[in-house]
């Protein structure tokens, strides 16, 4: 399907003129995957017992954001956010897919993207690194694609170079998700004809020959140095967006990053995904355009518990680091996948020089879905009505440290439950941690929901009364950031209120000023409840 644009009479009443200036930087965004709030020493001080150099020289000379969020404590839902400034729970459903990295588009080819609105604004657009939201591949039987019958000597059918990214290079999806091959635009690198698997859950599926899970990182540096060395060359200036695909497991830190750590292969892991993140930023120096760049890094999500010293997976083996003086999470309760702070809340930094003043602390609230706004702002792209429907600018944040809060309210999810973030308040829609699984942060959300209705005596007969103490949670972060203490009983006016907020901006399709928009699916404050809540 061809991408429907704007006639070129209207979309260039739509662009601000195409050279580069001091006031249109470049803007590159490093993203890990599962980096905790606590690995880097500037978020986690103490607590951490990593060396971070270069994310922390990053707050330095930049501003760091204390109160930064991800919409969804799990991978593919906070990127689709990310990616376009649209709450993932209001996409519809998926394309079909296979497993892992097989997966079907997440949403329409059609769909507006952060790569859309810069190339609008005349910008150069590049992707590198972990994609994970879907591409169609050409298949041998035109079926759904898998590991069977995906056609790998012929080009994708959709890749990212189809979500408005011109230059492309990247893994369709995590480090230890199956094809291990990289994707350049729609052609597959190398040879894709034989096995492989990686240490923590031990994957085997469709693999490049050549490929090495501990080569990924300097292969994904080595593509970034490429683009900006290509674009420095250029009067457009350029978005380039850097997906690593650490720490994320398997832990497979390059060999010169083993035994380097304090506290083992995922600290091992961190370092190296941290001498990623200065790799990108010295490309910048050596190509002479770090004083033209805002270069933003941050996390997709929390860290995942089951990451440690072992590199097989193993539940909670985080509480061994914490032992050690490591605690990935910061001072924050949960992991990934859950609605507690430790899995939505992120680190985050950014650098800009002379816009963004050094040195600075910033504790306004912020969702990495508000980049799309705030670098439609930078980039002089002017959005329409439906566009980035969930994203608020946070450039003035930005410029100044001390200005108020653009962003008073969020809706966030872990895996099984939602979450609406009013000031410092915290509205857990389910008990427990919203998180369930073998790798479930605990009190796991079935065990939760069985002592819910215990201790109400009674199953619920319907939503309603499940808005109230024990099907739900609320938290002051300011005065318990650890989320020990619910709330929610000698709060009723205020849980009422925030249900009532939460209820709006699902029935509006937007958490922006405009027109009514259609959600993709049907929204419920509590979603998903389990059947056997209703049962009697």
């Amino acid at each position: 399907m061809i991408r429907s644009f704007l006639p070129l009479f209207l979309l260039s009443a739509w662009l601000i003129p195409l050279s580069h200036s001091a006031d249109r930087p470049n803007i590159v965004f490093i993203l890990a995957d599962d980096l905790g709030y606590g690995d880097i020493e500037a978020f986690g001080g103490d607590d951490c017992n990593v060396d971070t150099p270069h994310f922390d020289g990053l707050c330095r000379d930049g501003m760091k954001f204390t109160d930064a969020h991800v919409t969804d404590s799990v991978c593919v839902p906070s990127r689709t956010s990310i990616m376009t400034g649209k709450y993932a729970l209001r996409f519809g459903e998926k394309e079909k897919g296979g497993p892992w990295g097989f997966i079907g588009l997440q949403f329409p080819e059609s769909q507006f993207t952060v790569a859309d609105m810069f190339r609008r604004a005349g910008y150069a657009t590049g992707y590198v690194g972990k994609w994970h939201l879907g591409t169609r591949m050409t298949t041998t039987d035109g079926k759904t694609q898998g590991p069977e019958n995906t056609d790998f000597t012929r080009p994708l059918k959709i890749g990212v170079s189809d979500f408005g990214f011109e230059d492309t290079f990247f893994l369709p999806g995590s480090l230890d998700m199956f094809p291990y091959a990289f994707v350049r635009n729609r052609e597959w690198q190398g040879s894709v004809t034989t096995q492989k698997g990686w240490s923590a859950f031990n994957r085997v599926g469709p693999a490049a020959e050549d490929f090495v899970d501990h080569e990924v990182l300097s292969t994904f540096c080595n593509e970034a140095d490429r683009f900006i060395a290509k674009q420095a060359e250029s009067e457009k200036p350029f978005f380039l967006f850097v997906a690593l695909t650490a720490p994320h497991t398997p832990t497979s830190p390059e060999p010169e990053f083993q035994g380097k750590s304090r506290i083992g292969p995922y600290g091992d892991f961190v370092m190296n995904t941290d001498a990623c993140i200065g790799r990108v930023v010295e490309s910048l120096d050596e190509a002479g355009i770090s004083d033209d760049t805002l270069v933003m890094v941050s996390s997709d999500h929390g860290p995942g518990h089951y990451s440690g010293a072992r590199l097989e997976a193993t539940a909670f083996q985080m509480k061994e680091m914490e032992k050690d003086g490591h605690r990935a999470n910061g001072p924050w309760r949960g992991y990934k996948f859950s609605a507690f702070e430790g899995g939505n809340r992120v680190p985050f930094a950014a650098k800009w020089p002379g816009e963004v003043p050094a040195g600075t602390e910033n504790d306004s609230l912020i969702g990495l879905h508000d980049l799309f706004a705030t670098w439609a702002e930078i980039s002089g792209a002017k959005l329409s009505a439906s566009e980035a429907p969930d994203s608020i600018s946070f450039l003035k944040q930005l410029r100044d440290p001390d200005a108020a809060p653009a962003r008073e309210s969020m809706v966030i999810r872990g895996t099984r439950g939602n979450v609406y973030r009013k000031g410092k308040w915290k509205l857990l829609l389910c008990p427990g941690s919203g998180s369930a699984g073998r790798f479930a942060t605990l009190p796991d959300s079935d065990q939760a929901w069985r002592a819910a209705i215990k201790s109400f005596g009674r199953n619920p007969k319907d939503h309603t009364e499940l808005e109230q103490a024990p099907f739900l949670q609320l938290f002051d972060l300011d005065a318990d950031p650890g989320e020990t203490t619910n709330l929610a009983s000698g709060n009723k006016e205020l849980v009422a209120e925030m249900i009532a907020d939460l209820r709006g901006v699902f029935a509006k399709g937007r958490s922006t000023p405009g027109p009514k928009l259609e959600n993709g699916r049907e929204l419920k404050v509590f979603q998903p409840v389990p059947g056997f809540v209703w049962s009697k």
